[in-house]
């Protein structure tokens, strides 16, 4: 979810207006974002298959039966408009890669939020939060969007940041901190909207919903002590899928190459779900085992019982799921003839019992 380039096209640097300098973050911490290391991305897992880009991916599995249409499927954006997905007032109120979302598609929209959020609260122990959309340096730093990243933020006037991802706020729960081992696992998650200037993403997924500026997700993020990341991962990928599973949406697990991974990630499953109406999968959740490296650069620790020295944590994070591409999907893989969706069946409760989103006119 995304697009298009950041305001202001920020750079990091100590001499740009609103960016604190050594006085006010202290002056290792400083010299560290300067140096070369900064821009150094992590080191991939030893099962990471080799590759420069997404033709790399390998599969891991697949989930759910792709329906038998008896007509042919129509893509989001032709069947999304008559049920409230407004384009044209998108563009009009902010421009390119907004949409405006209303009625019955905005219901739906609120329902598939609320109904990730409580599976991941409910049932796979995550607790909820809800973090700020602004965000300093220091926390964009740590997660690892800056300095490298800073075209694809979006920047206050006052130097602060609107949020890509509830990761950089729920990750930076942990920041300079030393946390008993006993503390450990924790597990966060958060429902918020996500800004994204997208600097690569020029002339992709142009129409439609699938790559916007602002977005919502439902993000998990996980702090573990180091020998227990791997079976985290695992976990917070299944929690993912768990979703999909009960949805009723067809998908499939995609182990990334090391040249398709993000900056901060030692290895990364994406799962893409199935849009009939475009005839591909398209992603969905991109889940990442981070190692120590976002850690270290949040300095955030843990003790074990009896120890005196420190190590540092893990971190992990997860989209549970991107609601928006996840209403594309709703509507692509549940369209009738006549233009209407049918509610997958554990929406309906959200929605006071509808079955049925039914066309304007």
């Amino acid at each position: 979810e995304g697009g298009g380039r950041s305001c202001g096209g920020a750079e990091w640097g100590g001499g740009e207006a609103g960016v604190p300098g050594p006085g006010r973050t202290g002056g290792r911490a400083w010299a560290a974002r300067n140096g070369a290391d900064a821009t150094v991305p992590n080191r991939p897992a030893a099962d990471v298959p080799e590759g420069k880009d997404g033709s790399g991916k390998v599969g891991v599995h697949e989930r759910g039966s792709k329906r038998d249409f008896a007509f042919t499927p129509r893509e989001h954006d032709a069947i999304g408009p008559a049920i409230g997905l407004d384009f044209e007032a998108g563009v009009a109120i902010a421009g390119a890669r907004f949409t405006l979302v209303r009625g019955p598609a905005a219901r739906l929209q609120r329902a598939l939020g609320q109904f990730m959020l409580d599976t991941l609260t409910r049932r796979h122990g995550f607790e909820e939060v809800a973090p700020p959309l602004l965000v300093k340096d220091d926390a964009v730093f740590g997660t690892g969007q800056l300095p490298k990243f800073a075209e694809d933020l979006f920047r206050t006037t006052d130097g602060r940041w609107l949020i890509p991802t509830a990761e950089v706020s729920l990750t930076n729960i942990v920041r300079e901190t030393i946390l008993p081992a006993g503390e450990l696992p924790l597990r966060f998650a958060a429902l918020t909207p996500c800004f994204r200037s997208e600097a690569g993403a020029a002339g992709r997924d142009t129409r439609g919903y699938i790559r916007q500026h602002q977005f919502d997700k439902v993000e998990m993020v996980s702090i573990v002590p180091e020998d227990a990341s791997e079976a985290e991962h695992e976990r917070m990928t299944a929690c993912a899928e768990g979703i999909l599973d009960a949805l009723e949406l067809p998908y499939r697990r995609m182990l990334l190459c090391a040249g398709d991974m993000g900056f901060t990630a030692r290895r990364t499953y994406d799962l893409e779900v199935w849009l009939p109406g475009q005839n591909t999968y398209r992603e969905i959740s991109s889940c990442s085992t981070c190692g120590d490296f976002q850690a270290r650069r949040m300095n955030a620790r843990y003790r074990a019982q009896g120890e005196k020295a420190t190590r540092f944590v893990h971190t992990l994070n997860g989209s549970g799921l991107a609601v928006g591409r996840t209403l594309v999907a709703v509507l692509e893989n549940y369209q009738q003839a006549d233009g209407s969706v049918t509610v997958p069946a554990v929406l309906r409760p959200y929605l006071d019992g509808l079955d049925t989103l039914v066309p304007r006119g």
